[in-house]
């Protein structure tokens, strides 16, 4: 049996992202140099911002203002050099504490006293030093600079605050979002944890964030990581021209069994990836760590929808209805108003008409009722084929049946919500989202899910509030493994919110009265169902008809391990 290291939660992360600094914008007056030609690596820029220096004569606010400007351009290594030009010398300064993400019209800098300047702005979201990106209700924030004449007769800053700000137009310029890849508790997926760095030197930042550093507050009790504490990485990872990422750990990683290293390595190939690395070579005083990657589950989807016509329930191709053996006839025997499909297709839950949710069995293309209690949304179903199930009116009492038919109430459920309008379990089963209702205001929050030795659900952890969703809400869905979207409606028609878990969302309209969404094999084609039964596909920004007389849309939860043929 493995030993592996149940990674916790940190208890800093909020107060080192309310400690930020230095102001950041796009400089209107600096030049943006090309970056690398197509085809090149993704782990460096497409483009830089080349700040401008202090200028000669400059006052303090002028100084402050162009310290601010500086944050744009972390430069060639990651340091913001160009921003210390506007420091006097000897003063400490971090910028990699952290971000505030900032609306760069509202910011307002005054000098009450000669040396010191005020920055007063208006905060949307932090990214603490971990890459952690987390949503906060604007509100204005001020940050004090202290400054000082130098023998040569020009200000500079003696004391500013750690960290950058920047504009939320540009913050996904200078950051960019890459993951960080845990393991699920039954070792079978990778579950993303979403992190914003600079594009510089991100193979550096990625590792050190996977092997250094714990995963996100929300999420940590949720996932498990396979490197222990005794071995740590250098915070450098050079790598070769075939983008070969080469991680140097400490001497402890060569006491380990040859299952861990693997694990190892299949974390850091995917979390590296997601920089443009395609290859990870372990390494313990440069030799090589002798390892290979593991298989593990994919959570990808079959790419043609899932839905109830008059023809029956299955995959819908063109006109024609292609069942799932055993299952198909479960849904049609019963009037659901709402099916999501577990991944190997075997099981399915079910809202009915009359309010009931169910578990559907392929096997015996049969019905067992779970919850009979009112007012119930619709039901989720994760990984082990557990139901997730919810009252609309008592977001607390989100209780999971089991295939065993254990009844489990989950604890810490969605504290503080009003109402819970749909929930779903991410296709991993570490995650689950909700949106959720409290005195009128709209959002989507997120959770971790904890479990026990055995893998049954107990709790819920500590829900984060990734967005604010504008209408009334209608559905949810999770378009991928990090993007969830949430469906609302108004009187001119209707919304789809993406938003990514740990990032910033966008929105698309949708022309028409929309009832149900569903994700597909990528976020750029989310499927919406209308009030009088016709499908449609996301093209771009836009909404392409492909199909009429749908009853239900489904959902599903990923596909077969075994070619499932669709």
């Amino acid at each position: 049996m493995i030993r592996m290291r149940r990674v916790a939660a940190l208890a800093l992360a909020a107060a080192a992202a309310a400690c930020l600094a230095a102001c950041a914008g796009l400089p209107s007056s600096s030049p943006v140099n090309p970056g690398l030609a197509p085809g090149e690596t993704s782990s460096q820029p497409e483009y830089v911002f080349i700040p401008d220096r202090p200028q000669p004569g400059a006052s303090p606010e002028q100084i402050v203002e162009g310290f601010i400007r500086a944050g744009t351009g972390p430069g060639g290594n990651g340091q913001w050099d160009r921003a210390r030009e506007f420091l006097a010398p000897d003063t400490e300064w971090n910028p990699q504490a952290g971000v505030i993400v900032d609306m760069s019209g509202d910011r307002v800098t005054t000098a009450a006293q000669e040396g010191h300047v005020d920055m007063s702005l208006i905060a949307t979201a932090t990214v603490d030093a971990r890459g952690t990106y987390q949503r906060v209700e604007a509100g204005t924030r001020t940050l004090s600079f202290e400054l000082a004449r130098q023998s040569d007769g020009e200000w500079r800053i003696t004391e500013a605050p750690d960290g950058i700000v920047l504009s939320r137009d540009f913050f996904p310029s200078v950051f960019h979002r890459y993951a960080v890849f845990y393991f699920d508790q039954s070792w079978q997926y990778l579950v993303p944890d979403v992190r914003w760095f600079p594009v510089e030197n991100a193979a550096s930042r990625v590792t050190d964030a996977l092997v250094n550093q714990e995963p996100s507050d929300w999420l940590a009790a949720s996932v498990y990581s396979f490197f222990p504490d005794s071995v740590s990485a250098v915070p450098a990872v050079p790598t070769t021209a075939g983008s070969t990422a080469e991680v140097e750990l400490s001497g402890a990683a060569l006491s380990l069994d040859a299952d861990t290293l693997d694990r190892m390595l299949t974390q850091l190939e995917a979390s590296l990836a997601t920089t443009g690395v395609t290859s990870v070579e372990m390494e313990v005083d440069s030799a090589p760590v002798a390892a290979s990657v593991v298989d593990t589950r994919s959570t990808r989807v079959a790419g043609v929808p899932l839905v109830q016509n008059a023809e029956g329930f299955g995959f819908l191709t063109g006109d024609t209805i292609e069942p799932i053996p055993g299952l198909s006839q479960a849904v049609g025997a019963v009037d659901a108003v709402a099916v999501q499909v577990g991944a190997e297709r075997d099981y399915a839950t079910a809202l009915l008409a009359d309010g009931h949710v169910v578990r559907l069995d392929a096997e015996s293309g049969g019905a067992v009722v779970l919850d009979e209690r009112p007012a119930l949304i619709d039901p989720s179903i994760d990984p082990a084929g557990t139901v997730w199930s919810v009252p609309r009116d008592h977001p607390s009492d989100v209780v999971a049946f089991t295939l065993e038919g254990q009844r489990i109430e989950v604890a810490g459920a969605w504290p503080g919500a009003g109402t819970v309008v749909a929930m779903a379990v991410s296709r991993d089963g570490s995650r689950i989202a909700a949106l959720v209702s409290t005195a009128g205001r709209v959002a989507v929050w997120a959770a971790g899910i904890e479990r026990d030795e055995a893998g049954v659900p107990v709790r819920l952890g500590d829900p984060i509030e990734l967005g604010v969703a504008g209408g009334a809400p209608v559905g949810l869905a999770w378009l991928d493994d990090v993007t969830v979207g949430a469906l609302t409606r108004a009187e001119d028609g209707s919304t789809v919110l993406e938003q990514v878990v740990g990032g910033p969302s966008s929105t698309t309209a949708a022309a028409g009265v929309m009832v149900q969404i569903a994700g597909s094999t990528s976020v750029a084609s989310v499927r919406l169902l209308d009030d009088d039964g016709v499908l449609f596909v996301k093209r771009s920004t836009t909404w392409e008809q492909t199909a009429t007389d749908v009853d239900t849309l489904a959902t599903q939860q990923g596909s077969p391990e075994q070619g499932a043929g669709q």
